[in-house]
């Protein structure tokens, strides 16, 4: 077997399904049957349960593809050792953003990286802003782009990049894009589509509670882009920061309501392990993540347009 058949094997593994499988590896189905036939055979083991309709491993065929995981984890290991021997730095560095994040916070970034440590490639993985310091607890990401958590974990360094309201946003073309009254008459009159979880939600939680306001509550969903798209239906109002609305997709599809003091703002930036772990590549990368992180400033993010 080879480094090639392993990563087949791992796509495989991946979409469980040979046609999607053999478009993201550019070749046929029957060419990567052939290679997943050619493991078994020298393995001498039953990878794939071909009494099933689907695509689905066998347990052998499930310890195969955590040995193919580690191996090529290893080899990219090596690699990053090899160019840092050489001065270089080289290797994955995984990302968990949000899709506005990627549309406002990391362009700047993948730029400086690039720029400097052209060798180091971005996997990105875009989720529910909640979910980033889970992402960064449990290293599935290396750094992660969100809202910074009101309370400090002795864990982490964050890095605020911009500062945003949390707002109300109604389709233009939907019934509310015109709402009065005190927050406590809104929220109890009109629909709100709301985050699951996160920072925004619990806010408003206390808040609510705190006044004994009984809300609307239309929706709860997870992720900023979830929330408006039901906005955008006309089913009620979004909670979300505004600086979601001023990314590309939303610029002319929503009316802003002001959330005033009851929602406040929050800093929106980078998170990551306040002490470097892992593997010599792993810490090198890490290494140079913040030291492109050092060199880029708040003004930085305010006047960057993305050329």
């Amino acid at each position: 077997m080879d480094l090639y058949e392993l990563r087949a094997f791992l796509v495989l593994q991946e979409q469980l399904h040979y046609a999607r499988a053999a478009s993201r590896l550019n070749m046929s189905p029957s060419a990567l049957s052939r290679i997943v036939t050619r493991l078994e055979e020298e393995l001498d083991t039953p990878l794939i349960d071909r009494s099933s309709r689907s695509v689905k491993l066998t347990e052998n065929g499930k310890q195969f593809a955590e040995f193919a995981r580690e191996t090529l984890e290893r080899e990219q290991e090596l690699k990053s050792v090899f160019m840092g021997e050489k001065g270089e730095v080289s290797g994955i560095l995984n990302v968990y953003a949000s899709v506005t994040a990627c549309y406002m916070i990391l362009p700047l970034f993948i730029k400086k990286l690039s720029e400097k440590y052209p060798l180091i490639k971005l996997s990105v993985q875009t989720g529910d802003p909640a979910g980033a310091i889970q992402a960064v607890r449990d290293g599935s990401a290396s750094l992660a782009v969100a809202a910074i958590p009101e309370d400090s974990l002795s864990y982490l360094e964050t890095i605020k990049c911009v500062r945003t309201p949390l707002v109300y946003a109604a389709s233009k073309d939907g019934p509310y894009t015109s709402v009065s009254g005190s927050p406590q008459d809104i929220l109890s009159s009109t629909p709100i589509v709301l985050p699951k979880n996160g920072i925004a939600r619990e806010r408003f939680d206390r808040w609510t509670k705190s006044r004994n306001v009984h809300p609307i509550i239309a929706a709860e969903t997870e992720g900023n882009e979830a929330i408006l798209a039901i906005a955008q239906l006309g089913l009620g109002i979004g909670l979300v920061p505004q600086l979601v609305l001023e990314s590309a997709p939303y610029k002319n599809s929503f009316v802003i309501h002001s959330a005033g003091n009851t929602m406040g703002y929050y800093d929106v930036g980078f998170i990551r392990r306040s002490e470097l772990y892992g593997s010599k590549g792993s810490r090198l990368i890490q290494k140079a993540v913040g030291d492109v992180l050092s060199s880029i400033s708040k003004e930085d993010f305010v006047r960057y347009d993305g050329k």
